[in-house]
């Protein structure tokens, strides 16, 4: 059985410990690094092209989505696995778009990990079950909205998203790890670009026929 190299990208020194000994312990499974901030996973990941990057979404620098589509315009052979305490719309699709191949929750107990690093080594896409629940649930409705409104940045975009989930700017400013002064901003001009009055009739403007 071929050994699965893996890199761990995460800022918690202890949450890694953790991870490494469950890997490690594991026959078949040998952990090659450990990144602590965006730009170093990117550059770990592209010295040692592990087969799986054990990705968290927060860091700092580079976020979880920025490091996957960095990783992946390079390498396209490297599975990113999304392990992370989020599991909102927004967080979800945009870790699928930037080219994750699953994304499930830390609270995942640990035999629940390792078939989904087994799984998206070998090709197949994985969510945690709670996941997997609203992305079908998404795609069935007119919220897989990702690709639509061109005028939005992709920031923009994520912004709106939280915003139709019902976030409150303080809780966009701490999900994206903005200040609330640039949340404030990003709003501005999401409303200006959609030509709408209030975030209100932006909201309901991703909820009607139209998709992002």
């Amino acid at each position: 059985m071929k050994t699965l190299r893996i890199l761990l990208a995460d800022d918690h020194p202890m949450f890694r410990r953790g991870v490494r000994a469950i890997l490690e312990s594991t026959d078949g499974m040998e952990v090659i690094g450990e990144a602590a901030t965006g730009e170093e996973a990117v550059r770990m990941a592209l010295e040692s092209v592990p087969d799986v990057v054990l990705m968290d979404i927060r860091m700092p620098g580079l976020n979880g989505i920025e490091v996957t589509s960095s990783i992946k315009s390079v390498h396209r052979d490297i599975q990113i696995l999304i392990l992370t305490m989020f599991k909102d719309d927004s967080s979800v699709f945009t870790a699928i778009k930037s080219g994750a191949k699953g994304y499930i929750l830390k609270d995942s107990d640990k035999d629940d990990i390792i078939r989904a690093i087994r799984a998206v080594a070998a090709g197949e896409a994985i969510f945690h079950g709670d996941v997997a629940d609203r992305m079908i649930e998404l795609v069935t409705k007119p919220l897989s909205r990702i690709d639509e409104f061109p005028e939005l940045t992709y920031r923009e975009k994520e912004v709106l998203l939280l915003l139709a989930d019902g976030l409150s700017n303080a809780e966009v400013s701490r999900r994206l790890e903005l200040s609330l002064k640039t949340v404030s901003n990003y709003i501005s001009n999401i409303l200006n670009k959609l030509q709408v009055a209030d975030r209100a009739e932006a909201i309901r403007k991703v909820k009607s026929g139209r998709q992002l």
